[in-house]
């Protein structure tokens, strides 16, 4: 996913109201920034890190730009949620996600039961349900999910072992948007309740995707799985 203009260089003095940022540009002016991530940023809220935020052309827009980046020591960081879905989107498509399998349509924001999950991926007459959750949380080389308690997240794990008892597939795939990764685990200590709701949909057999991707001011790629470790497991994938 290349971003389609040069991002703006800026410093982040704080994020506030969930959704928006203040931050001081290279020239010192100060803008405010759509904020796209639902979550506490727990690691990547961080005063004075540099950012990069993308422009907007829309006179229907409050703000005039959107946060898309934070550097850390260690690694850029994708803070926009909504990447996640266009990262999969396009990897799937170009068919370079082995662990999805073949496929024939790819469906978007697709309603089941009381729910929409991201996508459903069709071949013939089996339909492969497939949520996709953005992933910035990274402590001691462990990504982490949520990063905040999350009710909605257990309801979608929830769902995808509805469409098991449907008897369709279902995957929850995370998209790790940085670098320095090495595996992934449900992070118990900060919502244990969706923790034990992940285990429970592996062993009813949704499958857990886990990728890290290339982060950079100029594009964000998938590049490789990460082993997944759940509590009592010794790891999959």
């Amino acid at each position: 996913m290349r971003f389609l203009s040069p991002l703006v260089r800026g410093f982040l003095i704080r994020r506030y109201q969930r959704f928006l940022a203040e931050v001081r540009l290279e020239n010192g002016r100060l803008v405010t920034a759509h904020c796209p991530n639902s979550g506490s940023m727990q690691g990547c809220n961080v005063p004075g890190r540099e950012v990069l935020l993308s422009p907007v052309d829309n006179p229907k827009r409050k703000t005039r730009y959107t946060w898309e980046l934070i550097h850390l020591p260690s690694t850029w960081v994708g803070i926009n949620t909504l990447a996640a879905n266009r990262l999969v989107a396009e990897a799937a498509s170009a068919k370079s996600i082995p662990e999805l399998g073949p496929f024939d349509k790819l469906l978007r924001e697709v309603k089941l039961g009381h729910s929409r999950i991201d996508f459903c991926l069709v071949r013939g007459g089996v339909s492969l349900f497939l949520e996709v959750k953005n992933v910035t949380l990274v402590e001691n080389g462990t990504a982490l999910f949520p990063d905040a308690p999350t009710a909605r997240g257990r309801k979608h794990l929830q769902t995808l072992m509805d469409a098991l008892d449907q008897g369709h597939r279902a995957t929850m795939f995370y998209v790790v948007q940085r670098e320095d990764a090495q595996r992934f685990s449900p992070a118990a200590h900060i919502d244990p309740a969706y923790a034990q709701a992940l285990h429970r949909a592996h062993k009813a057999g949704v499958n857990i995707i886990v990728y890290g991707a290339r982060v950079s001011p100029e594009e964000i790629y998938l590049d490789t799985p990460l082993p997944v470790v759940l509590e009592g497991d010794k790891g999959i994938g």
